[in-house]
């Protein structure tokens, strides 16, 4: 108002409650303020993810009975607050249609079913298929599954059966992390990445994941993990050994599997296929 109009000192003042006294000599800090806010500022510049509330635990000791309300506002007065971050862009791979394969080892198709114990406690089953066989490469059962772990499974098939040209799988955390990105790229395996919301595009593993929970999930009792574990091997073995499919000539998917390896010429030129990879298809 002293700036902007003609009026006095007095009566700016007056129109808003303050002092004269008040006017002329502003509060100042005392020490122990001013030592505060410099321990502040150091504090956020050392961890420069804490907020005020974790600032002021850090205090307590040095501060006795500071509050943190007073904590807050000479960290806000410094411009100390923590910025959002951002989150990362997801990885975006190669997206493409549905394709019907031609070979064994030519696409995977990679899911999680979930299941929980008699205790409540939730597990994941991570499903492994063949496109060309419909055969359960393998289900690996555990209470978590990250990615390191998804690519420890895969390694670990690859060992009987040879790595596929390329594995399907949907947008999850698991599919889309470094390392998973980086375990696909060491390898030179294609990851076709279907869009998200369309679970038709991945329709072999939704196919064999409906088998799965209707003929093991929901006629069983887990109790433990050790039992899903088994429970869920012999009925892989019995789905990949025993059990008709109906789109292969309603035999089982290892005997179409094994039909199939045998129909290989004897003459065709080992540079031409890869024989690791038509490796055997039931362990």
């Amino acid at each position: 108002m002293l700036e902007h109009t003609q009026i006095s000192e007095r009566r700016a003042c007056s129109l808003v409650g303050l002092s004269r006294d008040a006017w002329r000599h502003p509060p100042q800090p005392d020490a122990h303020t001013v030592r505060l806010g410099e321990r502040i500022h150091a504090i956020a510049m050392e961890r420069r993810r804490f907020g005020y509330r974790r600032v002021h635990d850090m205090l307590r000791t040095e501060f006795p009975g500071t509050n943190h309300k007073k904590v807050f506002r000479l960290y806000r007065a410094q411009g100390l607050a923590v910025r959002k971050r951002n989150k990362g862009k997801k990885y975006r791979g190669e997206r493409t249609p549905l394709v019907a394969a031609t070979r064994v080892n030519q696409t995977w198709s990679l899911d999680f079913v979930s299941d929980s114990l008699a205790n409540g406690r939730r597990i994941k089953c991570l499903t492994i298929a063949d496109d060309f066989t419909h055969e359960c490469i393998d289900i690996a059962v555990d209470l978590s599954l990250p990615g390191a772990y998804v690519t420890r499974i895969l390694d670990q098939a690859a060992r009987f059966r040879g790595y596929p040209e390329a594995i399907r799988t949907d947008n999850g955390p698991e599919f889309t992390c470094r390392a998973f990105m980086a375990w696909m790229q060491a390898r030179g395996i294609q990851h076709i990445l279907i869009q998200p919301g369309k679970p038709t595009q991945n329709a072999y593993i939704e196919s064999f994941n409906g088998k799965f929970r209707d003929e093991c999930l929901n006629e069983n009792w887990f109790e433990s993990l050790a039992q899903a574990r088994e429970v869920i091997a012999i009925w892989r073995q019995d789905y990949n050994e025993v059990r008709p499919h109906g789109t292969i000539g309603r035999i089982p998917p290892a005997e179409f599997a094994a039909k199939h390896r045998n129909n290989i010429p004897s003459t065709t030129d080992a540079g031409s296929v890869n024989l690791q990879a038509l490796g055997p298809l039931s362990n």
